[in-house]
């Protein structure tokens, strides 16, 4: 489990136990859950809005939604399920980034287990407080899509880029996948980056092989947006994950970069920079040598975010296709072939 950031004031909800954390931590009365249950979750709010109680009250609904639609927990009770990971000294994380009178936002998350190749599942959300309880919705719940739309927390900017992908139609592949994204791969167009691993799951297992690692070339390791679009930082202030909605019905993760900007929620440009190919591990995992962990998500009409194969897309570019095993496959432009280990340049077309 790694120490919370230290930027927010940071309480841990507890399941009869403390979960172990940073010095600037505090352990809070348990609050319960739908269930009538406490679940053990990892609270970063810094809002003064919410009262202590509500503030853990809307954390229990919230983790409540992420472990319901976490594939790892999905179908298993949200006590046991939160029981398991903090046994497994993995936290569920939410982060309250901004509250209003009946209203809140931010971003859930699951922290991978400590390996290689494992990676987080993270979630924006935005809960209005109904009837004396708080009504989570996060990205895939059906009452996400009605909550962007009405919570005053959410900015213009925001709001129509979230609806505008929402609406989004686009070609198919004989695959069956979104054949042309017009997005760039994750640096400077027009230099190259090393493919460093193909496709494969965001993590690392079972999942649409919608991921890839970059590491090294030209273009000084900096991490840029593979498109325009809305931008949060995923761990906070500091942490290596971030993610990019785009108005064009997807969005990309950026995951183990360092020196980021802070997002949240902010609009921004295509190769807007993001940060540099690292090691950083905000929300669990495992890396063993500097590089970009870059994943693809499709979304539908109600804003149901998932990961997506890649096989057949068109990147910068390049149309990647999948292998025989994860994290080899192969990408082909012009004629030319690139593997894992290959220089990949980064172009529109």
């Amino acid at each position: 489990m790694r120490k919370l950031s230290p930027f927010r004031t940071s309480v841990v909800v507890a399941l009869g136990v403390a979960l172990a954390a940073g010095s600037n931590l505090a352990v809070a009365a348990d609050s319960t859950s739908a269930g009538g249950s406490a679940l053990p979750v990892s609270l970063r709010s810094s809002q003064q809005a919410l009262s202590g109680e509500s503030t853990r009250a809307l954390a229990q609904a919230v983790a409540a939604d992420a472990l319901g639609q976490s594939a790892e927990t999905k179908g298993v009770a949200p006590v046991e399920a939160a029981g398991r990971l903090a046994r497994a000294r993995r936290e569920v994380v939410v982060d309250v980034r901004s509250a209003s009178a009946g209203w809140a936002r931010g971003v859930a998350y699951i922290e991978a287990p400590d390996k290689e190749h494992a990676a987080p599942q993270g979630w924006l959300f935005v809960a209005r407080h109904v009837d004396g309880r708080w009504v989570a919705g996060l990205e895939g719940d059906q009452e996400f899509a009605g909550f962007v739309a009405g919570s005053p927390l959410v900015q213009a900017a925001e709001r129509a880029t979230l609806k505008a992908f929402a609406e989004k139609k686009a070609t198919t592949s004989a695959y069956g996948t979104l054949a042309v994204t017009g997005l760039l791969l994750p640096w400077m167009p027009d230099y190259y980056m090393t493919m460093s691993g193909g496709p494969h799951a965001w993590d690392g297992g079972s999942g649409p092989w919608s991921s890839m690692d970059f590491a090294g070339g030209n273009a000084s390791g900096i991490v840029r947006s593979s498109g325009s679009g809305t931008a949060t930082s995923m761990c906070g202030a500091g942490g290596g994950w971030t993610r990019v909605i785009h108005p064009n019905g997807f969005s990309t993760d950026y995951y183990h970069m360092r020196s980021t900007t802070y997002y949240n929620g902010t609009a921004v440009g295509r190769s807007a920079y993001l940060g540099v190919i690292g090691v950083d591990v905000c929300a669990g995992g495992a890396a063993s040598g500097a590089h970009v962990h870059w994943g693809l998500r499709t979304y539908d009409a109600a804003m149901n975010g998932q990961y997506t194969n890649l096989h057949g897309r068109g990147i910068g570019g390049w149309t990647f296709y999948h292998g025989s095993a994860q994290y080899g496959g192969y990408a082909t432009r012009l004629g030319v072939v690139a593997y894992p280990g290959h220089a990949i340049y980064n172009r529109f077309s």
